[in-house]
């Protein structure tokens, strides 16, 4: 008996001991996590080829990661990669004495709008003027990830993969057969002859003006693609091979990879190996293991060690993203977080000029007015302000553009869509298919108003309408006081209609051509500072440490899991973009059906704007990874 007393006190104390040891490994954690500064981890001191590993997108400003769901979830979200910070370490290591090449690994990238691929591939273009190789690795290319290749010096494209230049465009879901089944009347509010946003609830298929103003925008864009592509890679045939690719398949007995080297839109065909093997040779041997066979410097290292102060005097606010009322974290415009950021940067620095960067298709318009006003009081203020517009600023995006003094895109920005609209969903035909009806009493026209189960009242559309009217009138307002145009004049390129960059500015919707940094020197001169000496001061929420902290212990796992599933074939990627852009189509036409505020939003231009994209991948959470593996 004491035998077995003396042993159940040392399983006691074994298990105290244990329990100790978890405590001061959690409180270590805790406080590392407290304690963690973003840059804390230095760029290894090696020669070697700054891997840029895009497996995700490319965007204005990523998505704050939610710890929670991050580690116990079950979705892992997809990886986003701000625009800047690869710009500036690409263009760093053009100048970086240790670094010997480049290397785009495309098989992760999931795409980043044509302005943004410009914007990279401008970067490429740096290295190599200064002499140093770029090279790109895909098993299979598509639209975005060739636009971005084509800057390289070397393509190579695995044996068994392909390019497939498909272009913008492809077909829209419409859903007015499903209600008209189910009974559901979509009461539709709008102004625009071009605002086809709602068009899914109220036609089965696009109407001509949408299909007209459409097609215009899609051919545009194309021929801008075709363009910097072509510039950055003069031999590829590519109007040939996207015109009529079946001649040139069918001449290499359908092997795809062979056919995009005999149109020149790729250099060497190899796997994996073969590819690291050649850049071995440019930029040394790896380490081994489970890194790369070349000498690999990590973009995210990188990115850290060399990322610009950030104190300057020209204010840099991202608004990307839908524009939404509340409060939301990065990646998402929400109209309180975004003016509180705002205040609160206004109230600690002395800002000479702000430059608001805007890639959204818009969103809610009240949430769309406060931010425009909050901009109107930095120039009330005596603060020049410069609207620099993304891959998209259209509708919410463009209203709140109307506050700056100047407004500056590219080419291949999407924007206008000058329009309102507000959709009501009401469930009186479906309800009677099940035999429910309804019945009550009023003390007004109004009384019960909307009433989505008996039916809304023809008072209420009427009203509503009107009210809708009156807010498209407000939008007309705002962009003629603000480009010197009369209300007339702004209609007539209004009704809704999207534009591209490069015809907005004939229209006079946009002042002049450039990017981020064009609209900084653009708002130095305006605040009459010298360009040479302004630097950007990036507004941006900053993470709490201990979300910064999970983010850092994810990145790595989400690469790995970035690269299980990486390599698809041509088939297997096309496959994936339809997917997305199903996915995209419901969604919108849920968030159409489910009501709610009067909306400046441009819904079509959402399949060009990677900032409104989810497309997470279904995976467990890290620590529910791990946990899977131990028991495994």
């Amino acid at each position: 008996m004491t035998f077995l007393k003396a042993v159940w006190r040392f399983i006691v104390a074994i298990k105290d001991l244990m329990v100790l040891c978890f405590l001061l490994l959690f409180f270590g954690a805790l406080y590392a996590a407290l304690s963690f500064k973003p840059g804390d981890r230095p760029v290894s001191a090696h020669d070697g080829a700054l891997l840029v590993d895009l497996d995700g997108y490319l965007v204005e400003q990523p998505e704050e990661a939610d710890p929670i769901s991050a580690l116990f979830g079950s979705e892992a979200p997809v990886k986003q990669y701000r625009l800047r910070d690869v710009v500036s370490a690409v263009e760093t290591a053009g100048d970086d004495a240790r670094v010997k090449a480049v290397v785009l690994d495309l098989d992760g990238f999931m795409g980043g709008g044509q302005v943004s691929i410009e914007r990279l591939g401008k970067a490429l273009d740096t290295v190599r003027t200064k002499g140093k190789p770029v090279l790109s690795y895909a098993t299979a290319y598509n639209d975005d990830s060739y636009q971005l290749a084509a800057h390289g010096s070397e393509i190579w494209l695995n044996p068994l993969g392909g390019v497939a230049i498909t272009g913008p465009g492809g077909s829209n879901l419409y859903f007015k057969g499903l209600i008209d089944k189910l009974g559901i009347t979509a009461h539709i509010y709008r102004v625009g002859t071009y605002k086809s946003a709602v068009e899914p609830l109220m036609r089965s298929d696009q109407s001509p003006e949408a299909k007209a103003a459409m097609q215009a925008l899609a051919d545009n864009l194309w021929s801008n693609w075709q363009q910097d592509v072509g510039k950055a890679r003069p031999g590829a045939q590519i109007a040939s091979y996207s015109a009529n690719p079946l001649p040139i398949v069918q001449a290499a007995r359908g092997d795809l990879a062979n056919a995009a080297l005999a149109a020149r839109l790729a250099d060497k065909l190899g796997d994996r190996p073969s590819f690291e093997a050649r850049v071995a040779e440019l930029a040394g041997a790896g380490k081994g293991g489970t890194e790369p066979a070349f000498a690999m410097i990590a973009l995210g290292d990188y990115t850290r060690a060399h990322r610009p102060s950030n104190d300057g005097d020209i204010g840099v606010l991202t608004i990307a993203g839908d524009i939404v009322d509340g409060e939301a974290g990065p990646g998402t415009a929400a109209g309180d977080s975004i003016v509180q950021l705002l205040d609160e940067t206004l109230e600690q620095r002395d800002l000479k000029a702000l430059v608001v960067r805007v890639d959204s298709p818009g969103g809610s318009v009240l949430a769309s007015e406060r931010i425009r006003a909050a901009i109107a009081n930095v120039r009330a203020r005596g603060i020049p302000v410069v609207a620099s517009m993304g891959n998209v600023a259209a509708s919410g995006g463009y209203w709140v553009s109307t506050a700056a003094n100047r407004i500056i895109a590219e080419p291949a920005t999407i924007t206008g869509s000058i329009g309102v609209f507000g959709v009501l969903p009401s469930f009186e035909g479906l309800l009677e298919k099940l035999g429910v009806t309804t019945d009550g009493v009023r003390t007004t026209p109004l009384s019960g108003e909307p009433d989505v189960l008996g039916g809304v009242s023809e008072t209420f559309n009427d009203i509503s309408q009107l009210g809708v009217e009156h807010i498209y009138r407000r939008f007309l307002g705002l962009v003629a006081a603000s480009r010197n145009m009369t209300p007339e004049q702004v209609d007539g390129v209004g009704q809704g209609r999207v534009w591209d960059g490069g015809t907005a500015h004939q229209l006079g919707l946009v002042d002049r051509f450039g990017g981020l940094e064009e609209a900084i020197v653009e708002a130095a001169k305006l605040a009459k500072i010298d360009p040479a000496t302004a630097r950007p001061y990036y507004i941006e929420p900053q993470p709490d440490p201990f979300t910064a902290f999970v983010t850092r212990m994810m990145e790595s796992e989400q690469s790995a899991q970035a690269h299980a599933s990486a390599g698809k074939d041509l088939l297997g990627r096309q496959a994936d973009a339809q997917k997305a852009l199903v996915l995209r189509a419901v969604d919108s036409a849920s968030a159409l059906a489910s009501g709610g505020s009067v909306q400046a939003r441009c819904l079509e231009c959402e399949g060009y704007s990677i900032a409104t994209r989810r497309t997470d991948t279904k995976s467990e959470g890290m620590l529910m990874h791990v946990l899977t593996r131990l028991v495994d």
